[in-house]
Parts: structure tokens; sequence; C-alpha cells
């Protein structure tokens, strides 16, 4: 590598958490968020930044399109229902002490949790790319347009649509955190007491969970008793339920035999739970760095 090589190297490695905060935000997954920044540096390496004022920007716009491509594509292959996929989660502990990696900082930003990751995936392409560029990282329309080979009207009008669609299903989770932990903690132990009323009690009346197992087994639970009950079958099966952050928002990791079995998001709104994501899948759970939740 010689010096200019060297010299990109590093200002490229300079807006990496950024990219990757892109990417994980427009695809909901770990892995393909990684493939976008390293087909972006691919690409910039061939390329150059010769008259490039802003590469900063630039480079967004360039992993923008990468996830663009990998959006449509998706779109054309999946037939399953994507009701009850859960995007990849970052895990990180509860305590108020603790902070998490850089990597992870730059994934957990602005607290992104797994439920509205989930309506992400319910919007189109160019809806998702518009929204997640402009309201997640405030890049002007005029510069998105480009990208999605539109107008600027036509941009705002995909933004707006998405975010319409973004506020309608996402409960706003309550403020004080505090509160939030109170309600998951009492949730967990009421599950693992077999209390049925209390879990009632802590669920809101439309509480959905959504429980992703894989492509072939993944389920949605809606109702406060189907949930309660639910939570009641799985607390006797994990041995252990550790409080965790899961994309920034409360959750909880289970383990059996001392190995991660699954991790669960919760969206608690008005003091009750609403929403319920969880990731049971072995492949995806494996991939799972358990670790920083120890100590």
């Amino acid at each position: 590598m010689d010096r200019h090589e060297h010299s990109l190297a590093e200002r490229f490695e300079e807006h990496r958490g950024h990219l990757r905060s892109v990417a994980y935000r427009m695809l909901g997954s770990a892995a393909e968020a990684d493939d976008a920044v390293q087909e972006a540096w691919l690409r910039v390496s061939r390329a150059g930044t010769a008259g490039v004022d802003n590469l900063g920007g630039w480079l967004t716009t360039v992993v923008a399109r990468i996830c663009l491509n990998v959006l449509r594509s998706r779109t054309q292959r999946r037939e399953e229902s994507l009701d009850a996929h859960v995007p990849d989660l970052v895990l990180a502990p509860a305590g108020p002490a603790a902070a998490p990696d850089p990597e992870q900082e730059a994934v957990l930003a602005d607290s992104v949790g797994l439920a509205l990751l989930v309506v992400l995936e319910t919007l189109s392409p160019a809806e998702r790319l518009a929204f997640v560029l402009h309201d997640m990282f405030a890049m002007p329309f005029d510069e998105i347009a480009p990208v999605l080979g539109r107008s600027e009207t036509a941009t705002r009008q995909l933004a707006s649509r998405a975010r319409r669609r973004v506020r309608g299903a996402q409960p706003e989770p309550d403020a004080d955190r505090g509160a939030q932990r109170a309600v998951v903690d009492a949730f967990l132990a009421a599950a693992r007491g077999g209390d049925l009323e209390t879990l009632v009690s802590l669920l809101a009346p439309d509480v959905v969970v959504r429980i992703d197992g894989g492509a072939q087994a993944r389920t949605v639970l809606e109702g406060r008793e189907a949930v309660a009950r639910g939570a009641m079958a799985f607390a006797q099966v994990a041995e252990l339920t550790r409080p965790a952050l899961v994309n920034g928002a409360l959750g909880a990791a289970a383990f059996r035999a001392g190995r991660l079995v699954s991790v669960a998001a919760f969206t608690v709104s008005a003091g009750r739970i609403t929403a319920l994501d969880i990731v049971n899948d072995p492949e995806r759970i494996a991939r799972v760095d358990s670790s920083v939740l120890d100590g």
C-alpha cells in the first residue's frame, strides 16, 4: 500500500463507524451492514476521491446506494412473511455505568431499538432510504434525491410517507428508563413465578410479540393472555435470565446450561409492555457476544 492508499484508508476508517451505523439502519442486519461498508471501501479504493469536497457525505451516499440495491434484491427474492422477522440485535450491559465498545456505540447511537427496525422492514426500499438518511442522519433532500434517481419533491414525499407509517406503528416508549425497568423486572418475575394475573396486568391490550426462530420458525402472538401464557412457558425452559440493553432498549438475555438461547427487547409505553421482540434462532444467537454481560 503506497502513501496515498494508506492516507485514503485512514480517512475511510475515520468514517467507518458512521457508515456502519447508516448501513445497519438501512438493512437491519449487522452482517450485511459490514458487507456494505466493505463494498464501499472497495469502490472508493478503486475510484479514489479526486474532486470530493465532503468525504463523509460522499461516502454516505456510496453506502446508501449499495444498501438500496441490497434492499431491492431482498424485496424481490423474499417470499416468506416478514411479520415475525426481527432484525439483528446488539447486546449491551444494562447497568448505569456500563458502556459498550466503540463499534456497539455506533450501532446503539440514538437508541435505535428493534421495535423501530421492525417497522422499517415494512417500508419500501426508497421510503426506507429517504427516512433513514433524512430523519435519522439529517441528510438534505437535495443530496438524497440523486441516490434514488427522483426529484427532491418526490423524495420529500417518500420520507413523509415513511414518517407517518413509523409514527403510526411504533408506540412511544416511556421516558423514565427506571420505570421501564421496573415493569420489565416485574414481568420477568411474574413469568418465573407463574403469576398469570400479574403478567396480564403488565401487558397492553394490543400487545404484540414477534418471535424469530429462523426462516421456518417465526411466530406472532397477539393479546395479553396468549402472550402471558407464552412467557410462563418460556420461563420454565430458561434457567437464567439477565437484564440487558438490546439495541438501546430494555431487554433480557436468557441462558440454558450456561449458553445464550434467547434475547428479548421490550417496548414499554404508558407503564405497560406494548411490544416484545424475541430472537431465538440458534444460528443468529450464536453470533451474539453475550460476554458483554459478564461482570
